[in-house]
């Protein structure tokens, strides 16, 4: 595979010199307005960096600029009568300067601060911070405007921590913490203190299954608590939504070579640019592939990962997208470590419980259709529908428990699934004045089916293992014999929904919403074979903007969540639900260049199964767990070159507050309530910041560093453990030099410094899993 993306390395090379030798044409539609203004539409509009003193740009004004220009022509045009003179470098970027300057003089020489204005999609955007995002409203609402708890992750941070997995970003977001499942063959996450096993894409739900690559993502927005009003049934802790990166339509290259410990090797392309010489048809491709060993025995990672798309602009008002993601990933299954007396065994890092020959290979297709069509300037209707087809062959080894004496008892068995998932939505927004208020309505509809088919067969008998002198087995014990079967399920829901944002006089913002969910769930495995769940929520909110740089806001939220259990009867129990309410206060300083949110919430899952007292193998549906806590993130530019992005929770009360169980002799006792849910901690954060030199001999070098600190957590429902928190410290050096119109640079990070023995969660159970060892990663990387 090596050669080949050589070879194509090379061909992109080549495409990417004849691009830049010619300038392309834009389509401008620029009002009437102040310089400054002006300057941003153009920026977006073009995809264009400039950079200007700020005061050399305050108080002008520019003239309208509607139609097809070169960038150098509308530049020009936007300038004229300014005083003010433009240089257009080798990468693109706009520099401007007062005229009567001579051609020496750089605005590197400039007393005053200079602003760079990059779109939010340019590969080149330094950015820390986004002003905007549509997770939480599907519509692109100011975050400052939106009255519930946002974090956005931009690719300039990903970038700079080499984040190859989401659980890298999602680190960066306060109350959001790694829980690993499926032996860590499912990528799962604790969101206020709820564990969320599904993400999405786009919008759209994801099947569950396999950690997400990286390569083809723009951004990742998260939502905090109930987002099921926009996105039909959901975990209540929260919804993160992965942005994908789209054709633009200027020519873009990229190739990335990682290197790191143990034996990791990445290489990563990104091609991107028109097809036609108006720029209506565009295509982008991001392709990877990664081999890699890990810290413990047995482990080692072979991914590819290929997403093409293609974007035609069939008319000013219309586009169409399609896109494909292929994805091939093999792994080991790692059944971790257990808890003994309390807390983890004490065990060395590198030690596998499992076995070699306990694998995984997953593959995954993604088909996507998207269209859009803007009725007006103020009407828009679009359309994106996904189908991903998973399947996964796995032998897998997992802990029965303990037997005694450091001797642990395991299962074994292997298993063929077949997941198919289909999703469609369809959003109509509208803008709209009444008395005084100026709406955006969406009205909405969508669809979700989710088609499993698993063949299993499980070894009939034991394999034991002694954790602190393991002897592994070199083959597979043979399934004759053992227990073989079938079992499936089919998921199906539908849903509408509103939504009005009001603003209002005095600054006033309100938000309200409702959504009818009816969803119907078939499984083969249980006794009742299928039942239907439906149900109204609604969400409504209200935010006050006192002055541009601070709006405080409250806002409340209901949640349509997961099927749920049977009763003594076979009838299915209601469904799981929750509730939120939400306070707090935003900032945005310094030209939208610096954000943070304090937030306050109080949210409830009800409905929770729990094991019926007088009926120990059917459930009753009055478990309830609560979650309150207080929530910081902060991130954006300081001072020219030096960006922070930080995340602080605190979290003193997320337990189990309704409960019942049975003491074994037919008394009902309160069961788990008072227990605290596992892997959530007290405190835990992040803080993260770089600088980069902006002039004299170090221009070009960032050197950066931050840490993650997590409190201890409790490891089970029963809190029978608990694992002890952790603080790790990480670095980044990297330099950038321009070489014509093209940009190479060099990256090494320096993760988990002290090289500090730490646990990064559990499962919920009793499989206990180790973080990472002191590693490093270099990066090389070139950009036409």
């Amino acid at each position: 595979m090596t050669p080949t993306i050589k070879r194509l390395a090379a061909g992109i090379a080549l495409m990417s010199a004849q691009a830049y030798a010619e300038e392309g044409i834009h389509r401008f539609n620029i009002p009437a307005q102040s310089l400054v203004s002006a300057l941003q539409q153009l920026s977006a509009q073009s995809g264009a960096a400039m950079l200007y003193a700020e005061q050399s740009a305050a108080g002008k004004t520019s003239p309208a600029l509607q139609g097809d220009f070169t960038l150098t022509e509308a530049v020009r045009r936007l300038l004229t009568g300014s005083g003010l003179t433009f240089h257009i470098g080798a990468d693109g970027t706009v520099t401007l300067k007062p005229a009567g300057n001579d051609g020496a003089s750089t605005l590197g020489a400039v007393t005053v601060t200079a602003n760079a204005i990059y779109d939010s999609t340019n590969p080149y955007n330094p950015d820390y911070t986004r002003p905007t995002a549509a997770t939480a409203t599907k519509t692109d609402t100011a975050l400052i405007e939106t009255p519930f708890s946002v974090k956005v992750i931009p690719q300039q941070v990903i970038e700079d921590q080499q984040g190859v997995r989401l659980e890298r970003a999602l680190q960066n977001v306060s109350g959001v913490t790694r829980e690993p499942a499926g032996n860590l063959t499912v990528e799962s996450f604790n969101v206020r203190g709820f564990q969320s096993f599904y993400t999405y894409r786009d919008g759209l739900r994801m099947g569950l299954f396999s950690p997400r690559e990286m390569a083809n993502v723009e951004r990742v927005e998260v939502l905090k608590g109930p987002g099921s009003i926009l996105y039909g049934r959901a975990d209540p802790g929260g919804v993160i939504n992965i942005v994908t990166k789209q054709p633009l339509a200027d020519p873009y290259y990229s190739l990335q070579q990682q290197f790191g410990s143990y034996d990791f090797y990445r290489t990563a392309i990104d091609a991107t640019g028109p097809l036609t010489a108006d720029k209506s048809l565009r295509y982008r491709v991001n392709l990877s592939y990664e081999d890699a060993h890990s810290f413990k025995e047995f482990n080692k990672n072979e991914n590819i990962f290929v997403a093409p798309v293609l974007v035609w602009e069939i008319s000013p008002r219309t586009r169409v997208g399609l896109e494909l993601e292929y994805a091939n990933i093999r792994s080991p299954v790692d059944i971790g470590i257990p808890p003994l007396n309390g807390k983890p065994i004490l065990l060395p890092r590198e030690r596998n419980l499992g076995e070699s020959w306990a694998k995984r290979n997953n593959e995954q297709i993604l088909v996507g259709l998207n269209w859009s069509h803007d009725f007006n300037d103020d009407w828009n209707i679009k359309q994106r529908f996904n189908t991903q087809l998973v399947t996964e062959d796995e032998v897998y080894v997992g802990r029965n428990g303990w037997i005694g004496d450091g001797v642990d008892s395991r299962y074994y068995g292997q298993q063929t699934d077949t997941m198919n998932t289909y999703f469609t939505n369809v959003d109509l927004t509208g803008k709209f004045d009444t008395w005084g208020a100026k709406h955006t309505l969406l009205l909405g509809g969508d669809y979700y089916q989710q088609d499993e088919m698993a063949d299993y067969a499980d070894y009939i008998g034991d394999l034991p293992i002694n954790v602190y002198n393991p002897s592994h087995l070199a083959n597979r014990p043979s399934l004759a014999g053992g227990d073989v079967g079938q079992y499936g399920s089919l998921t199906e829901w539908y849903g509408v929904y509103l939504q009005d944002q009001i603003k209002l006089p005095f600054n006033l913002h309100a938000l309200g919403g409702l959504r009818y969910d009816n969803a119907t769930t078939t499984d083969n495995f249980a006794p009742f074979s299928s039942y239907v769940d439906d149900r109204v929520s609604p969400r409504g909110g209200l935010l006050w903007r006192p002055i541009p740089q601070l709006s405080v806001y409250g806002s409340y939220t209901e949640n349509f969540g997961a099927t749920n259990a049977f009763d003594q009867d076979n009838k299915p129990l209601r469904p799981q639900t929750a509730r939120q309410w939400e306070v707090g206060v935003k900032t945005e300083l310094w030209d939208e260049r610096f954000t943070g949110t304090l937030a306050y919430f109080d949210l409830t899952k009800q409905n929770m199964p729990t094991v019926d007292p007088l009926h120990p193998n059917r459930s009753v549906a009055i478990g309830e767990v609560a979650s309150r806590g207080l929530e910081v993130d902060l991130a954006g530019k300081l001072l020219p070159g030096w960006q922070i992005i930080g995340a602080y929770a605190y979290t003193p009360f997320v337990e189990v507050t309704k409960d019942y169980a049975d003491d074994g002799t037919g008394n009902v006792t309160p069961g788990k309530t008072g227990k605290r849910n596992p892997n959530v901690a007290r405190h835990n954060g992040s803080l993260w910041t770089t600088y980069e030199f902006q002039s004299g001999d170090l221009n070009g070098l960032t050197l950066g560093g931050g840490a993650t600190a997590i409190g201890n957590r409790k490891g089970d429902f029963d809190n029978s453990y608990t694992l002890p928190g952790y603080a790790v410290f990480n670095l980044m050096a990297g330099y950038k030099l321009k070489l014509g119109g093209s940009r190479a640079s060099v990256q090494l990070n320096v993760d988990n410094l002290l090289d500090k023995t730490y646990y990064s969660g559990s499962n919920g159970g009793q499989v206990i899993h180790y973080g990472m060892p002191r590693t490093f990663m270099g990066s090389l990387r070139i950009e036409y």
